[in-house]
């Protein structure tokens, strides 16, 4: 059944107008009066829908029944990713969403490729938090991760939580993934490419980062991450 998400206040017998995102999508679909969807609004759970009307721009629905299904990890994982050019960051966002990341703040790194400020800034902003969510609709989850406004490794540290703090290191005395055992919250910093500067990779252990390995192997900077949450979240 397809899954849209909607971001607006659900309940059994609600009749109601998709918002524009939805109604495009569902119309693309060449969906009919009648027909039943799937809708969810980050808030836990699915509901059943059926389609009221069909408009030229506008879709109606009335909501059926709710559904308390969830599809989370059992671990929230927070990724805080060093900012990679071209496609890479959307394919970042896109197949973390799968995995089951709890929530993905971009990082700018010494290193970073891609530099963002102001307009552009917020409609990448934009932009990741739009491929999360049609992420989120293919793969089944009921939860949205947000996609947080990027900062340095320093302004993330000053606002933190807690939880627990891993970072993707090749230096000496790492701790391999598979000895990282609890179902703690976790913060995973990773770098772009060229990986952290030395000034950053010491700011992350000053700040409370467990350096840990995944292997002899030196993966990308979009891969890497993805590999934990791989390791950690599908056996959940």
């Amino acid at each position: 059944m397809p899954r849209f998400y909607c971001p607006e206040p659900l309940r059994t017998g609600l009749a109601l107008s998709l918002p524009p995102g939805a109604a495009r999508h569902v119309q693309v679909l060449r969906t009919q009066p009648g027909d039943v969807i799937t809708l969810f609004n980050g808030e836990g759970g699915e509901f059943d829908a059926t389609v009221t009307r069909m408009g030229r721009s506008d879709v109606d629905v009335e909501v059926g029944m709710h559904h308390p299904v969830e599809r989370e990890a059992q671990r929230p994982v927070h990724l805080l990713a060093g900012i990679t050019a071209n496609e890479r960051m959307d394919w970042l966002v896109e197949k973390a969403t799968e995995l089951g990341v709890a929530s993905i703040t971009p990082m700018v790194a010494e290193r970073s490729v891609l530099k963002l400020k102001g307009e552009r800034a917020d409609k990448k902003l934009a932009h990741w938090q739009g491929v999360a969510v049609a992420a989120a609709e293919q793969c089944g989850r009921n939860r949205v991760p947000v996609v947080h406004a990027g900062v340095t490794l320093n302004e993330w540290v000053k606002q933190a939580a807690g939880g627990e703090r891993w970072v993707l290191s090749l230096a000496q005395g790492t701790q391999p993934l598979s000895q990282m055992a609890g179902q703690a919250p976790v913060t995973v910093l990773s770098g772009p490419e060229g990986g952290l500067s030395p000034a950053e990779e010491a700011a992350a252990l000053s700040a409370g980062f467990k350096p840990v390995t995944l292997g002899p192997r030196v993966l990308r900077a979009e891969t890497a991450p993805l590999a934990v949450l791989a390791a950690l979240s599908l056996g959940a």
